[in-house]
């Protein structure tokens, strides 16, 4: 296996950090991570370690206010501008990978992201996987946090190592949740506009929170007749971070083969 890292010019000439990890062999196809709210590229590990000696190349980027890439922690000035950084990033992936499948993977905050550029170009992509997503009804009342909420680790994952390192990561944004974050304007808006994403999609999603009932309406609202929803009975948000997640990627990587 090969790691490398870079940094990219991001939108208003930000600086967006990336790392790549690549298997000694051609890739038989190419995995690109947009991940979650207040974390960062390293934190998805066990998916490197699984699917890089399989044949995948995984690559994965820090958002813009988030790890080690530039900008105010956590805050976007709109919503779209990760999905122009991330097609940025997804041009590095595409001249790396001339005549390789890529897959988009979202994961909580990063599946919204991945549902907008989809929405976008998803002619260049050969497939879409969220977890940990999902949409809102919007009759009901919208997700607002209140003032100085911070992000609780427990609702992560059941793995008391993963909470400890999650928790003493300073890479990881640990303060409060800003009252006006745009992901959750972003996620009303994507209840109408996910009808016309049309590329084959994995929705992904533990059943021990609010995420099963959200991704099962992600995939009913969802425009894509070749869809499969794989709900993970007691697993918490993080599912690729679950004492589970062999299983988990297992089913994934068998939707990808279907896919190649």
């Amino acid at each position: 296996m090969q790691h490398k890292e870079g940094r990219f010019q991001g939108l208003d000439d930000f600086n967006i950090y990336y790392q790549v990890w690549t298997p000694d062999k051609k890739p038989k196809a190419a995995l690109l991570i947009a991940h979650g709210y207040a974390e960062h590229s390293g934190r998805y590990g066990n998916l490197v370690s699984y699917f890089v000696p399989k044949g995948y190349a995984v690559y994965a980027l820090d958002h813009r206010g988030h790890g080690r890439s530039d900008g105010e922690r956590v805050k976007v000035n709109d919503f779209h501008d990760y999905v122009v950084d991330l097609k940025t990033f997804f041009n590095i992936a595409r001249r790396d990978n001339p005549e390789k499948k890529i897959f988009l993977i979202g994961h909580s905050m990063g599946s919204f992201i991945a549902l907008l550029y989809s929405l976008e170009y998803q002619k260049e992509l050969a497939g879409l996987v969220t977890s940990g997503g999902g949409l809102s009804d919007p009759k009901e009342p919208p997700m607002r946090p209140q003032p100085g909420v911070k992000l609780s680790s427990t609702m992560l994952s059941r793995d008391p190592a993963v909470i400890k390192a999650y928790d003493d990561d300073p890479l990881v944004y640990h303060g409060p949740i800003p009252t006006e974050l745009a992901m959750f304007s972003t996620a009303a808006r994507l209840f109408d506009t996910v009808t016309q994403i049309k590329l084959p999609v994995i929705i992904m999603a533990g059943n021990g929170g609010p995420d099963g009932a959200r991704s099962r309406l992600l995939c009913e609202r969802i425009g894509a007749k070749d869809k499969t929803l794989k709900l993970y009975e007691g697993l918490l948000h993080e599912i690729f971070n679950e004492p589970e997640y062999p299983q988990v990627l297992s089913d994934l990587e068998d939707w990808l083969k279907a896919h190649l």
